[in-house]
């Protein structure tokens, strides 16, 4: 990634990009400055590197035409054919491309730093490397000072592109097309991309912080290892996308579409404060509570956190947003998780004996084989006192959950809410069921139990 231009300022006598003058072309010039340039290449006699800074090319047909290392800077391709043309490594520095048709152009390491690209058709073309980040244009006259230009890609259709490690940072992709895209490893810090359709494009790797997802749409979108730290996902669709791996630092996944999206994050992905907390917990748990601190993480933001068979037990942990957490295998014995809200996480083995749960929602969650029993309470000598502490679920929701083969002995569970939950194989032995809302559960023999009148 090192070969990317600093952010020059580009000095040129007149701007280019939104309506001023340029220079004028005839046909016959175009030809001419094309023939020139394929010698040049050639390195045959009589060649001269194509310079068309400046010029007015607006709908132009270059269309298959080899512009390797062509001057373009500041010129005036709105509307132009530029489908299959070879542009890599030229410079389109501030260049005008609204509407162009770059469809299948290959555009490798070219300089589009402060481009027009609204609406520009771009579909199969290979931008790997480029370089879309805003520029910096200076007039010439006076008083006039430094024109800032972002690089404009507003609707644009880039499906099936390739934009692998290109640097997007800062650019306006709102409502562009990126469907099928190779965005892989891109820096793309920054960038715009409100109601964009960004459905299986691959984003692996990409440097995403502070990107704007607001109504986005990335359904089966690849997004392991990519950095999304403080970037704005609201109502965004990510169902099937597979973040893996990804940094959510700051991320508020609540108004998201998560169906079937593959999330693990680590715990070193949450804030210095939870992981100082859950390392402590770990010291204390370790020295049988002579070092350390039992963790408190009362109302923290911890969904689709990975603690998969950590020992939490004795943690508090109440009003805790544990939506989509892995805690297969986790201990969580004797923990206060009263009020968390733990949809659609895996509980799957995990040991929560005497704790509480009560209010907690553990809507279509996977509790299957969890130890939800009664907890022999130890004396100070460690030693078992055979007095039993139940598990408290009085009002929780397990409303579609998957209970097969959980362990619910002597829970309690008044008010609690099993509505077509799976309870096949459940142990409910001396557990007090009093008000249970069991409507529409699959009980032992496979049945659903009767919706009440």
């Amino acid at each position: 990634m090192g070969r990317w231009r600093t952010p020059a300022v580009a000095f040129l006598t007149k701007f280019s990009s939104r309506g001023s003058v340029q220079n004028a072309m005839t046909p016959q010039d175009i030809v001419r400055i094309l023939g020139a340039h394929e010698r040049w290449l050639k390195k045959a006699p009589n060649g001269t590197r194509a310079d068309f800074t400046l010029a007015d090319l607006h709908g132009s047909n270059l269309g298959g035409a080899n512009l390797h290392q062509a001057k373009l800077s500041g010129a005036n391709l709105a509307r132009a054919v530029l489908s299959a043309t070879n542009l890599t490594d030229a410079d389109l520095f501030a260049a005008n491309l609204d509407r162009a048709d770059l469809t299948n152009a290959n555009l490798q390491r070219a300089d589009l730093r402060g481009a027009y690209l609204r609406g520009t058709r771009l579909k199969g073309a290979n931008l790997r490397e480029v370089d879309l980040r805003g520029g910096a244009l200076f007039s010439g006259h006076e008083g006039d000072g430094v024109k800032i230009v972002a690089t404009d890609m507003v609707e644009s259709d880039l499906e099936d592109a390739v934009l692998a490690k290109a640097n997007v940072s800062g650019a306006d992709l709102t409502g562009a097309v990126l469907s099928g895209a190779d965005c892989s490893f891109a820096r793309m810090t920054g960038c715009k991309l409100g109601k964009a359709k960004l459905e299986k494009t691959n984003l692996s790797g990409a440097d995403l912080r502070g990107a704007d997802f607001i109504g986005a749409s990335l359904a089966g979108a690849n997004l392991r290892g990519a950095d999304l730290s403080a970037a704005n996902v609201d109502g965004a669709d990510l169902s099937g996308a597979d973040l893996r791996g990804a940094t959510l630092t700051g991320v508020d996944l609540t108004g998201c579409k998560l169906d079937g999206a593959n999330i693990a994050r680590s715990a070193e992905s949450f804030s210095q404060s939870i992981q100082d907390r859950l390392r402590s917990h770990a010291e204390w748990i370790r020295s049988d509570g002579r070092e350390g601190e039992r963790a408190d993480l009362q109302t923290q933001d911890m969904q689709h956190i990975d603690l998969s068979n950590v020992n939490l037990s004795g943690a508090t942990l109440c009003g805790a947003k544990l939506k989509g957490a892995k805690l297969a295998g986790t201990l969580l014995i004797m923990a206060d998780l009263s009020d968390c809200d733990f949809t659609e996480a895996d509980l799957s083995g995990a040991n929560l004996e005497g704790a509480n749960l009560s209010g907690s929602k553990f809507a279509r969650a996977n509790l299957s084989g969890a130890n939800l029993g009664a907890v022999d309470i130890k004396g100070p000598d460690g030693k078992p006192t055979g007095r039993l502490w139940s598990a408290n679920l009085a009002g929780a929701d397990l409303s579609g959950a998957d209970l097969k083969g959980a362990v619910l002995r002597r829970a309690n569970l008044t008010d609690t809410r099993f509505a077509d939950a799976d309870m096949r194989g459940c142990d409910l032995k001396d557990a007090s069921l009093e008000h249970a809302i069991l409507d529409g559960a699959i009980l032992e023999n496979g049945q659903r139990r009767a919706v009440s009148a």
